[in-house]
C-alpha cells in the first residue's frame, strides 16, 4: 500500500494529512482555512517546512485542486498515482455503518440519507467526497466514522428515555462522536501503562473546540456525553452542550424562529462564543479571565466536565485512569490543573511539575487515587490503521 491522503472538510475549513503507509508516517499536511470568505488561507507543512498563501474566497473545489497541484509543485509526490487511498473521516454512520467503508455509490446513497444524525457535519462531509471523486476520480475512497467507537455501549446507555418502539423504529440512540480519537486515546494510554485496556477503568476527556467525555470498561465503550448528534454534552466553543430540550419551542416563540434557526444558535453561537460574548476560543478566555461574563464561561465548561467525570466515576464502580487530550486537554496547563483542583474529592492529585512539562505521559502525583495522563489524540494515525485493515481483508 502506497500513500493514503486523509482529509476532514468542516463548515468552513478541510484539513489533510498525507501518510505513508507502510512506516504510517505522516508526509505532509496542511489546512485550508476561511473557505468561500475574504483571506482564505491555504497551508502546506512538510520536511520541516511550511508554505502558505493568501486567497480571496477560495471554494472547496479549488481546494481540493489546489492541494494536489502544490504537492506536485512541491516535489511532496512526484504523480498523484502515489496516493493510493482516500480516507474520509465522517462524523455519523448511524446503525448503518459500524466500521470504516469503502464509498462505492450505493454507500454513498445511504451516507447521504444519514444527515439528520449530523446536521452540521455529514452533508459537508458527503459533499466533499464527491469533490474528491471529480478531483481523483480512479483512486479509492473510505470512510472511517466516528460513531463507531460507541456502537456497542449499553443499552442503558445508548438510549434515551422515549417510546421504546420510536428508538427502534428511527434508529434513534446515543451514537457519540470524537469515536475515533477516544478509541486511540484509550488503547494509546494502556500501552503507555504496560496494562491490558480490558483491565482498566479509564474516562478520556477529549477537549478542543468540540468536546467531549467517555467512560471505558471492559476494554469497551461504556458511556459517552455526546448523543443523537454532536450537540450534546459538554459546554463546547459554540455549542450548547446539554439543555432543556423545552428551550427550543420557547425560543421558537420568543424569537419567531423556525427549529432550524434554533438549532443553529445552539450549535454555532452558543458555547463558550455564547456565554463569554467574546471567543469560542479557550486561550482568549483565559487571557480575559478577568471579564465577569467570561470567567462565567471558564467556570461552566469546567463544571460541565467535572459532572461527568463524577458521573461516570460513579458508573464505572471507581476509577484507574483518567486521560486528557484534544487541542485544550494536551496544551492548557492551567486548565488541567483547575479541573485536578475541583477533583480532589474523588482522592486524584496532580503533579504540577509533571504537568507544566506538557509531555505525554503521567501527569499524577503518586498519591493519586487514579492515574492522570496527558495523550495526543491521533484520529489520523487511527483511521490510516482502519483503512489499512479493510484493504487487507
Amino acid at each position: 500500500m502506497g500513500k493514503v491522503f486523509l482529509v476532514n472538510a468542516g463548515s468552513s475549513s478541510v484539513k489533510w494529512k498525507l501518510f505513508e503507509a507502510s512506516d504510517e508516517k505522516v508526509v505532509a499536511k496542511g489546512l485550508v482555512e476561511r473557505i468561500n470568505m475574504p483571506g482564505s488561507i491555504f497551508e502546506v507543512k512538510y520536511a520541516k517546512q511550511k508554505y502558505e498563501i493568501k486567497i480571496d474566497n477560495l471554494t472547496y473545489e479549488n481546494a481540493a485542486e489546489l492541494i494536489f497541484e502544490k504537492l506536485q509543485e512541491l516535489k511532496i509526490i512526484a504523480e498523484l498515482g502515489e496516493i493510493e487511498a482516500v480516507g474520509h473521516r465522517v462524523v455519523a454512520g448511524g446503525e448503518i455503518f459500524k466500521g470504516a467503508i469503502e464509498l462505492t455509490e450505493d454507500n454513498l446513497e445511504k451516507l447521504a440519507e444519514m444527515n439528520d444524525f449530523a446536521p452540521l457535519h455529514n452533508p459537508m462531509e458527503v459533499k466533499y467526497v464527491y469533490i474528491m471523486k471529480q478531483t481523483l476520480p480512479e483512486i479509492p475512497q473510505y470512510a472511517v466514522f466516528d460513531s463507531k467507537f460507541f456502537t456497542d455501549l449499553p443499552e442503558m446507555n445508548a438510549i434515551f428515555s422515549i417510546p421504546y418502539d420510536y428508538t427502534k423504529k428511527f434508529g434513534i440512540r446515543r451514537y457519540g462522536e470524537h469515536g475515533i480519537s477516544h478509541d486511540y486515546i484509550s488503547h494509546r494510554a494502556a500501552r503507555l501503562l504496560g496494562k491490558p485496556l480490558d483491565s482498566l477503568k479509564m474516562i478520556t476527556l477529549h477537549l478542543g473546540s468540540g468536546a467531549s467525555v467517555a467512560a471505558e470498561k471492559d476494554g469497551k465503550a461504556f458511556d459517552t456525553s455526546m448523543g443523537f448528534t454532536p450537540l450534546t454534552g459538554l459546554t463546547m466553543g459554540t455549542r450548547a452542550g446539554d439543555v432543556d430540550p423545552s428551550i427550543i419551542p420557547y425560543l421558537m416563540k420568543k424569537l419567531s424562529l423556525s427549529v432550524e434557526e434554533v438549532l443553529l444558535m445552539l450549535n454555532e453561537d452558543s458555547g463558550l462564543q455564547g456565554v463569554s460574548g467574546l471567543s469560542p476560543d479557550m486561550r482568549d478566555l483565559l487571557a480575559n479571565a478577568s471579564q465577569e461574563r467570561v470567567k462565567l464561561a471558564i467556570d461552566i465548561f469546567i463544571n460541565r466536565i467535572i459532572k461527568y467525570v463524577g458521573s461516570y466515576y460513579a458508573e464505572l464502580g471507581g476509577l484507574d485512569v483518567l486521560v486528557f487530550a484534544g487541542g485544550i486537554g494536551e496544551n492548557n496547563r492551567a486548565l488541567r490543573a483547575l479541573i485536578i483542583e475541583k477533583l480532589q474529592v474523588l482522592g486524584l492529585k496532580l503533579d504540577s511539575e509533571a504537568n507544566e512539562k506538557n509531555e505525554e505521559g503521567l501527569i499524577s502525583n503518586p498519591a493519586s487515587s487514579a492515574q492522570i495522563m496527558i495523550v495526543p489524540t491521533n484520529e489520523e494515525l487511527s483511521m490510516v490503521r482502519q483503512i489499512a485493515a479493510l484493504r487487507n481483508k
